[in-house]
Formats: C-alpha cells, structure tokens, sequence
C-alpha cells in the first residue's frame, strides 16, 4: 500500500492512494461472500453458485462496487493516520484502477489545515466601550416587574381605548367574499400590539361592548398570502368585552413585594448594580469580538471551500438539534419560513468562514506565545464540568479519552489566547 500527495491551489490536496493486487483480490472475494446468498444461478441452489461462475454470468466487475466500498475506508484511514497531513474536509474519493489481478488505484481530494501567517495580534486599536445606566434603564427595569405583577380587570362602562386588551369576534371580506383564515372568535388582542395588519387596532379606539363595527383595512402590499396582498378588506367585527391591565404602583411596598429590599430606592440601587455589571461583561465581550477581528483582519490565511463547507454543516446540524428540542423539525422550520436548505446553508457561509479564521488565528496565537494549558488550569476545568453534569470527578476522568483531554487543553490554551488579544487591546 502506498500514497502520493498532490498540492492543489487554495490549501487542497489530491491523494493516490495503491493497494496492492492480493489486497483486491481479498475485498473481492469479501463482497462474493457478503452477497452470495442473494445470487440464484441455473444448476446451484441459491447462494451455493461458485465466484468464478457468477463473475462469468454477469461480468469480471460484478463486485467491484462492493470490493471498492470495503477497501477504501481501510486504506484510506491506514494511509492518511500514517501521514503528516492535518486534512479539515471528508474526501472526494474517484476510483481510478479496479481490475482483478491488478493494484487497486483511488484518489482523494481533501482539503488542508492552512496555515496562518499572523500580523499585528498586540496592541490592536478597538473602539472604547462606555459603561453607563441611565435612569431610563432602570425604570425600564421596575416598569418590566410591574407588568408581571399586574393584574386584568373589566372595565364595562366606557369605550376601548389605546391598550387596552378587547375580546372580540371578527370576520373579513375582500370584494364581498369572506376569505380564508379571515374568521376568528373570542380572539383576545391588545390594542396598540401591532399584531394585526395596519390600521386594524386602531380602528377598534372607541368601540362599545356588543356594538357592530365594521374596520376598513388594506393589507400590505408585502402581505405573505399573495391572493390578498395590496387589497382593501373589510373586517365586520364584535366586541365582547374590554379589559385593562392595572399595574401596582412602584413604592416601597412593591419593593418589598418583588425583592428582598425594604425601599424602593435600594430596589432600584440593585438594578443598577445588575445593569452594570451586565454592561461590563457586554463590553468585555464586545471588546474581545473587536480585537479578534482585528488580530485576523492582519492574519494571512487561505481558507479553502471544502473546510467552510463542513464548518456550515456542523451549524446545520447543531441549529437543527436546538430547534427539534424545541418541537419543531428543520422542514417545519423551512416551512414556516419560507427558507430553503441550500438558502439557509448559503446564509451560514459567512458566519462559517469568520469562526474557521478566528479558530485559526487563535491557534496561531497559542502557538507563537507558547501557550499551555496547566495542570492546574486543567484540574479546576475537570472540576467545573463535574458540577455541571453532576458526576464525580474521578469518574467522569475515567470517561474521557486522550483526545478528550487534549482537545480540553487546546481550548483552555484558545481561551489564554483570547485574553492575552484582548487585555493587550488599546480602546481608542
């Protein structure tokens, strides 16, 4: 068994990879046995019928496909774990000699690990990040707990007004005609959500309980449903009731309702601390995204298709996982959205080639500065992760294999990488 590399432009490979003839042979006579009980000749019983007689009846390469689905796993995985060759995409494979008696003959095309030539990394020049909690972000905070600790009560002796929340039945009608999906009953909205089309809720502003109100609408000329885009409808509407949202008042006796404070000026000191701190580590991630860009804007790199291929399909996979776990398959999604797969996976190229070239440049990076995890880094990591999945420590070190082990370190060498970028930043 042998191999020979090609370099291809853009960081891809062609791999030849030779089996030797005994070596066929052997896969040969492996897909004869996988597939002979199915095979019935005149003169044998079903599966008893000789490789020679069959190879005769339907031809020397009745088994090739088979013979070649066998080898190539093997010597390819035998070949490529032999080499120095860092491959980042699955193969093209093209068969290009199987003949019995002859050295089997593949080709791969793959794609490979570029490699990076960093530029500036220290020192780079990002935006500086103000950390400030205005009064309105507060109330904004006190008036957010205020909704969820309101109540709904009927209000029966004025008109609907601007947010108030109606129940009502309603029908609609383009040119006379009652459309579908049109119809709804006892359908609860709130006037002023913007949850219907234009000028619908507003046109309910001074409606009465039981009284008849026919709203006169025109549906968006961007409307989803094409048959009613850009037409005049009229919803022939009634309603039921009228409800209004009452919110307690933001005093002292909220404060101690909603939190562990006894005044509502230490409830709203709290806020502000949390505001903060939140905007703190905003900025420390917005700080670290802009020196990272940076850091690969001066990096030189050539990214080859194949590896921002795999990138956007891992994505897929990993989005299609988030999205089932909430009930809702990937069709489903599609369907509901109007996307299509080769859209959605095109939409994801960008995305895709930024985290390739950022993975990259911080590698780069822990390379060029030595950096390595230590033991003790690695120890706390472990630790870390018991609690989270609520195991032993011991026990879940007994889980992980090496590979485990040393992808856990390259990641604490990658997060080292990241603060060293960003701590050396200049905010400007």
């Amino acid at each position: 068994m042998s191999l020979q590399v090609e370099k291809l432009e853009k960081n891809m490979a062609k791999l030849t990879v030779e089996t030797s003839a005994e070596e066929l042979e052997n896969a040969l006579q492996k897909a004869y046995l996988k597939n002979r009980g199915s095979i019935a000749l005149p003169g044998f019983r079903k599966g008893k019928a000789p490789r020679k007689v069959v190879e005769k009846m339907y031809g020397a390469g009745v088994f090739y496909e088979d013979a070649a689905n066998i080898l190539i796993p093997e010597a390819y995985t035998k070949e490529v774990e032999g080499s120095e060759l860092d491959l980042v995409s699955q193969p093209e494979i093209d068969v290009v000699q199987i003949e019995a008696g002859k050295p089997f003959i593949f080709t791969a095309e793959v794609a490979l690990k570029p490699e990076v030539t960093l530029g500036e990394y220290k020192g780079v020049e990002v935006p500086k990040q103000v950390i400030e909690v205005t009064e309105e972000e507060i109330q904004a905070e006190v008036d957010k707990e205020r909704e969820n600790n309101s109540r709904i009560i009927n209000v029966d002796d004025r008109a609907a007004a601007q947010g108030d929340i109606v129940v009502l039945d309603y029908e609609g009608f383009v040119e006379g005609v009652a459309f579908e999906g049109g119809k709804g009953e006892n359908h609860e909205l709130t006037i002023g959500s913007g949850s219907f089309i234009p000028g619908f809720e507003e046109a309910l502003i001074g409606s009465k309980i039981d009284e008849d109100v026919d709203v006169n609408v025109i549906f968006p000329e961007e409307y989803q449903e094409e048959k009613l885009a850009g037409k005049p409808a009229v919803f022939k509407c009634k309603v039921h009731e009228i409800k209004v949202k009452e919110l307690p008042e933001a005093d002292d006796d909220f404060a101690k309702d909603v939190s562990e404070f006894d005044t509502l000026d230490e409830y709203m000191d709290n806020i502000k601390k949390d505001l903060t701190e939140k905007k703190e580590k905003e900025a420390k991630k917005a700080k670290e995204t802009a020196a990272i860009e940076k850091a690969v804007e001066n990096a030189e790199m050539e990214v080859p298709d194949p590896m921002v291929a795999e990138q956007v399909k891992q994505m897929a996979e990993d989005f299609s996982r988030r999205i089932q776990s909430q009930g809702l398959t990937i069709e489903q999604y599609f369907q509901f959205t109007g996307m299509t797969a080769e859209k959605f996976m095109e939409q994801m190229k960008p995305e895709a080639l930024k985290r390739i070239q950022n993975s990259l440049v911080l590698e780069a990076v822990a390379k060029a500065e030595d950096i390595q995890a230590s033991d003790e880094k690695l120890e706390e990591e472990i630790v870390k992760m018991a609690q989270t999945y609520k195991m032993e420590v011991d026990k879940l070190k007994e889980l992980m294999g090496d590979n485990e082990i040393n992808q856990l370190k390259q990641d604490l060498a990658i997060q080292e990488a990241v603060a060293l970028i960003s701590e050396a930043a200049v905010e400007v």
